[in-house]
């Protein structure tokens, strides 16, 4: 077919889609793509895109320094997840702390997302594609594993290892089982899929003793964290027996959740101008606190290249905050040597008064429903 390529005037765009299905059955295809383009593509209106759902196919058999293709690329695109707003377009019916549920359980995955109708009640939908052995979700994780790495079932326990509380290498390797060294191994190849994310504290030098690991993907928390221990019972068809079970757990799990969303606010805002001062960065934050003795956490810190810097908590919870949250998030920015110091609470269900009152220049409060 690529024989007959010719175009002239108007530009011809060709797309190979799945380019790692084409590979395996055609094991020549790169090396005779290779010789078209290096001798007849650039002479043509011509613009050759290959696609792939298979990160470690594209990076090392189509981008690989051993690839035929290596350095005949002119441009790559890594798909990236939609952020919360983007995907609150597709469920409309739906209120907006579901829609954060559903961008949590599915990670914001185009794919995913379409999984959720909003004809039907968050739960029964919940049920439906987690908890039933039918569904395309209740089978996702273990054949994307499946296709991208061997091994599976220990790739399973570290996993579980990071979705059930495990931070640091030597927790998750003792929970899985392994030693340390096989498991950052194994990690490794987790962070290259994006299925993981390697974190130290915002403001950090590189300090390995600091370095935690988190899941990078909503859809695979939530399913390692309520799925994966529980597929027998699903199987045996009692989904609604255990979404019963996991209900009260859904808000503990939307934390992480939660303090993405305020992340993706913050950047919002930082870009169009709408903040006390512009930050360079933002992230979590986590270390010894010096004067208390002890190891604290501060949700999102976002500092500026003039010696500005702003903290938040972001608190997923039903209970309104009060006074002592704030007190609480003063304290411990009291470590950190700044000049100017700003202050902001998120919260779900929005805020005490005497709280309320404290709000002004320096301290900010932003409840769920106005983000």
């Amino acid at each position: 077919m690529i024989i007959y390529i010719n175009a002239k005037d108007e530009k011809l765009i060709f797309v190979i889609d799945e380019y790692l299905y084409f590979a395996e059955s055609e094991k020549s295809v790169s090396s005779i793509l290779q010789q078209y383009i290096d001798h007849k593509f650039q002479h043509i209106n011509f613009m050759l895109v290959l696609c792939g759902s298979s990160m470690s196919f594209m990076e090392k058999q189509v981008m690989g320094n051993k690839s035929p293709l290596y350095g005949r690329r002119t441009c790559q695109y890594k798909i990236l997840p939609f952020d919360f707003k983007t995907s609150t377009l597709f469920h409309k019916n739906f209120n907006k702390q579901e829609q954060a549920v559903i961008y949590g359980i599915t990670g914001g995955i185009p794919k995913y997302l379409l999984q959720i109708d909003d004809k039907i009640d968050l739960k029964t939908n919940i049920i439906k594609n987690f908890f039933s052995p039918d569904s395309l979700l209740f089978e996702e994780p273990n054949n994307l594993l499946k296709q991208e790495l061997r091994e599976p079932a220990v790739y399973n326990s570290i996993i579980t290892a990071i979705a059930t509380g495990s931070s640091k290498l030597n927790e998750i390797a003792t929970k899985s089982h392994i030693t340390t060294s096989a498991c950052s191994i194994y990690l490794n190849s987790l962070l290259s899929l994006n299925i993981v994310k390697k974190e130290l504290p915002i403001l950090s030098k590189s300090n390995s003793r600091n370095t935690i690991y988190r899941l990078n993907d909503g859809m695979f928390r939530f399913w390692y964290k309520f799925v994966y221990d529980n597929i027998s019972e699903i199987n045996m068809r009692q989904g609604a027996v255990i979404y019963d079970e996991i209900e009260e757990q859904i808000s503990d799990f939307m934390g992480e959740t939660f303090e993405d969303i305020c992340k993706q606010y913050l950047w919002q805002e930082n870009i169009s101008g709408r903040l006390p001062f512009r930050f360079k960065d933002c992230g979590r934050w986590w270390g010894a606190n010096p004067v208390k003795k002890e190891d604290q956490e501060i949700d999102l810190l976002a500092y500026s290249k003039t010696d500005k810097v702003l903290f938040a908590e972001c608190k997923w919870t039903n209970k309104k905050v009060d006074s002592q949250i704030l007190n609480n998030l003063i304290e411990k920015a009291a470590m950190f040597n700044y000049e100017d110091k700003y202050y902001i609470l998120f919260s779900k269900s929005g805020f005490t008064e005497d709280v309320k009152k404290r709000a002004g220049d320096n301290v900010i409060l932003v409840e769920f429903k106005n983000m």
